[in-house]
């Protein structure tokens, strides 16, 4: 497994500030990003996400279950180093934060498997182990649809861009292909057979015949991620119900970490290393995946440490003795290139 020494070359967290002029260009990711996540922190708008595979002004809302909507003067341009928003005061007012990603290797083809093949695009960077495929679903359980990654993805996110409403769907190798978590919904793990019942490939994933991810005619975007040592890790772990939690180890020190409970009600939680920094004492500044709230500063949370993160609370959403899933994208490498042992554990 290559082992990605410099994080910051495929993932970046950006904070900036909206300033409501049309053109806005925003700068300083560092790349020429393929996925953009941003948010508002001091309000109440819908989150947003872009990507070049759907294009500009195309935007989906990780909190709400309808499709994708023209936004105009939304993100209007992806660049070099950033990308630029337009004057729509939801991306472009007060304090934001975006999280970017950056994939860049063109695929198209046909799908596979059961039912009508259908044309995809996609864009894929396997260095990093970063998909996203745009599809047209067929309504046929055990239609396939590749990924490119050349690796088992861990984490599956689905959403229907046009046609129906309907819910994010999120596959988690934690929790198993016959379950399945809502992005925009807070909700415990459930069964669901959205991918088939069927556990990825290294090649593609197989869905099942439901409207969250395959209705006949609909389209579909797919964002796929595989493991890679000192970049990403898709783990979980079981709350000790202490505000003196445990420390999850991740093999790296982290830039953007998203939490669920598996077992309960609870709200997606989102921390970065920009609106929290490094081992911060009262470490807080919650974002929540499925609502649109503004940003949450109360009582500490969370530490991110130089390899992984601890928790310091004992509410339902973090840490009692539960069990969660969780995603990480690094900041820094615990190990590099150079280095010649590996961490033990981190493609579990």
């Amino acid at each position: 497994m290559a082992i990605i020494d410099k994080s910051n070359d495929f993932f970046n967290c950006l904070l900036y500030s909206g300033n409501g002029s049309s053109g806005h260009a925003i700068t300083g990711v560092g790349f020429s990003p393929n996925m953009v996540w941003m948010k508002k922190r001091d309000g109440t708008p819908n989150h947003y996400l872009w990507d070049t595979v759907r294009g500009v002004e195309k935007a989906n809302t990780p909190n709400d279950a309808r499709p994708q909507s023209d936004q105009v003067n939304g993100l209007t341009a992806f660049g070099s180093d950033g990308f630029t928003v337009g004057s729509d005061g939801d991306v472009n007012s007060g304090s934001m934060v975006s999280w970017n990603w950056k994939t860049g290797t063109s695929v198209s083809g046909n799908t596979g498997g059961s039912g009508t093949a259908k044309s995809y695009s996609g864009s894929v960077n396997t260095d990093s182990g970063v998909s996203i495929i745009s599809y047209t679903g067929n309504g046929s359980a055990g239609h396939t649809i590749p990924h490119h990654l050349g690796a088992v993805p861990q984490l599956v996110i689905t959403k229907v861009t046009i046609g129906d409403t309907n819910n994010w769907g999120v596959y988690h190798h934690s929790m198993g292909a016959t379950k399945a978590m809502y992005l925009d919904g807070a909700g415990a793990e459930t069964n669901d057979s959205f991918l088939n019942n069927t556990t990825p490939s290294s090649s593609a994933v197989t869905l099942g015949g439901s409207g969250m991810t395959n209705a006949n005619g609909n389209t579909f975007v797919m964002y796929s991620f595989s493991p890679k040592q000192s970049f990403s890790k898709f783990g979980k772990y079981k709350g000790n119900g202490s505000s003196n939690g445990q420390v999850v180890f991740t093999g790296f020190s982290p830039a953007f970490v998203i939490i669920k409970n598996r077992d309960a009600g609870e709200a997606w939680q989102m921390f970065d290393n920009q609106r929290l920094t490094f081992n911060q004492p009262n470490g807080r500044y919650s974002l929540n995946c499925n609502l649109s709230s503004a940003e949450y500063q109360g009582a500490p949370l969370i530490d991110l440490l130089s390899g992984g993160f601890k928790l310091t609370t004992n509410t339902n959403s973090l840490n009692v003795t539960q069990n969660y899933i969780y995603w990480a994208f690094a900041s820094n490498p615990f190990v590099t290139s150079t280095d010649n042992n590996s961490i033990p554990g981190l493609a579990v």
